[in-house]
């Protein structure tokens, strides 16, 4: 497999996971083209289910196959995904801790050309409220695959968020993925930064532009939640302060997920995200990361400051 694109690798996974699993099922809103769901669609058919423009009835069906052990995975657009279904997904999915699996796609800014309509900046706060939510950002194609395979596995609700573009991969390719686990990918001991899904490719260039003023730690925190201390405190290791990177906004994100963990063992701590505004349309991907700030430059400058 060398993807390197997020939704060809989940579409990849859910074949592979269909071979293997006669219980797999997978839904899509009209949008299968785009989530990859077409994949499967392609390889069985019959397990294959096109719901129309009717995301609410999507996660309502899929609640019903999961009660009858079914394993299903529900795709729309990110924005979709988390916002337009939240009643059926508190009630029907993770009240009852039923087993479906929301798969996002098209996250954060990351569809440039539609603007603030079909750009998600809010997902991961919604869906981490929810209890008995597990929330997965992966930091790119390799790790997409992977965790599908293990959302597949996991028992229990799963909110799955996928970027739209084509990037480098920064992880290893068959590392299985382990839900809860934060990866340490580049040693450093003054500050550690902490990034999730696209936002990690540029922690890692922000760290190799810093070597020789500081020294920056780079985590890829990939579960947003469950998060646990232990983990993300060993992690840290004797950083003396955090950066948190996310292609979201900074209000009930992923860094607020950190933040919140480390309360009783706090380090200073800043947060580089989306400052409480909505999306906008650009001609390119890299354009709009560049006029919300979300650059290796930025990251750079914010973990000097924070290394005095």
């Amino acid at each position: 497999m060398s993807f390197t694109n997020q939704r060809a690798a989940y579409g990849q996974a859910l074949v592979d996971l269909g071979k293997v699993n006669p219980n797999i099922v997978v839904l899509d809103a009209d949008l299968g083209s785009s989530t990859m769901g077409r994949m499967f669609e392609d390889a069985y058919p019959d397990r294959h289910f096109e719901m129309g423009i009717a995301e609410a009835n999507m996660i309502g069906v899929s609640a019903g196959l999961a009660l009858t052990g079914k394993i299903p995975f529900a795709n729309s657009f990110a924005v979709f995904a988390s916002g337009r279904v939240y009643d059926q997904i508190r009630q029907s999915v993770c009240i009852g801790k039923v087993n479906v699996k929301a798969v996002g796609s098209s996250a954060g800014l990351s569809d440039f050309g539609d603007g603030a309509t079909h750009q998600t900046i809010e997902d991961i706060a919604i869906m981490r409220a929810l209890p008995n939510m597990t929330v997965i950002s992966p930091a790119d194609a390799y790790e997409a695959y992977q965790a599908a395979i293990a959302c597949a596995k996991h028992d229990g609700p799963v909110y799955l968020r996928l970027n739209r573009n084509d990037y480098p991969n920064v992880t290893k390719q068959d590392k299985p993925f382990v839900i809860g686990e934060p990866e340490v990918l580049s040693d450093g001991n003054d500050v550690a930064i902490i990034a999730t899904g696209y936002m990690v490719n540029l922690a890692l260039e922000a760290a190799e532009a810093l070597k020789g003023k500081m020294s920056a730690k780079v985590i890829n925190l990939a579960t947003i939640k469950p998060l646990d201390l232990g983990k993300i405190a060993k992690a840290i290791g004797d950083c003396k302060a955090i950066v948190t990177v996310e292609e979201h906004n900074i209000i009930g994100g992923m860094g607020s997920a950190v933040a919140e963990v480390m309360r009783l063992n706090p380090k200073p701590i800043d947060f580089i995200g989306i400052n409480d505004v909505y999306g906008r349309s650009a001609g390119s991907y890299t354009e709009l990361l560049e006029y919300y700030g979300l650059t290796s430059e930025k990251i750079a400058e914010t973990v000097l400051r924070m290394s005095k």
